[in-house]
């Protein structure tokens, strides 16, 4: 199967957005950014900030540790007011906002046992269905909200598949588009580590001084 350059398809339609706009104060594409940590979110948030109205969705149900659930919460809100103010010139008036979904540890935890997930290996079987746990709440969020696209953070790990989490992505959207037609937000492709992409997260995480973890979020990962 050939391997699709998402981020090739990114730029083009960043390039559409951009040569589509009437005029500077045109209203642009709203995107709502499912967020796993603030150092992935970093690079993102500063690459995709001229071209669309970006809220943060946080909701990762995978980082079983409360207290680490809610450190990573903090700074992520933290992160958004940082560059809310820094790049204020660049955002003309819009601000970066964060929102986040119920947290409830025990979805992931009830899944990993219902299909039998805990003895899988990193990067199989279990992050396939957290990606889709994960990406399919976004999806469910930007319907309510009225977004024009959806997309993630994760494709910034150098430890993750952007082919798999942008299959997922734009399976979710085909099968909502089916329910809610012309209303149903566009999968945004991605492969945020390209182009140093993870790179830059590392430079402005200590730019920005923020809080780096050591493990994805579940307990499985941290082991």
């Amino acid at each position: 199967m050939n391997r699709v350059n998402h981020a090739k398809e990114l730029e083009k339609i960043i390039k559409h957005i951009a040569g589509s706009r009437e005029s500077a104060d045109a209203p642009l594409p709203r995107l709502l950014l499912h967020c796993c940590c603030a150092p992935c979110s970093s690079y993102c948030l500063m690459y995709l900030l001229p071209y669309f109205e970006i809220t943060c969705f946080y909701y990762n149900p995978n980082i079983t540790d409360e207290d680490e659930y809610k450190k990573r919460l903090a700074e992520l809100k933290r992160l958004a007011g940082i560059i809310n103010e820094t790049e204020a010139e660049r955002l003309c008036g819009r601000k970066i906002a964060v929102t986040d979904g119920a947290y409830d540890a025990d979805i992931f935890l009830e899944k990993v046992k219902e299909q039998d997930l805990a003895s899988c290996p990193e990067g199989g079987m279990r992050c396939h269905m957290c990606f889709t746990l994960r990406l399919s709440a976004a999806y469910d969020e930007a319907v309510r909200g009225g977004f024009d696209y959806f997309t993630t953070t994760l494709t910034i790990s150098p430890h993750k598949d952007a082919q798999l989490i942008n299959t997922i992505g734009y399976d979710i959207a085909s099968k909502g588009a089916a329910t809610c037609g012309s209303a149903s937000p566009i999968w945004l492709p991605s492969d945020f580590k390209k182009n140093d992409g993870y790179k830059m997260s590392v430079v402005l995480s200590e730019r920005f001084g923020l809080y780096r973890q050591n493990y994805c979020g579940c307990d499985f990962s941290r082991r």
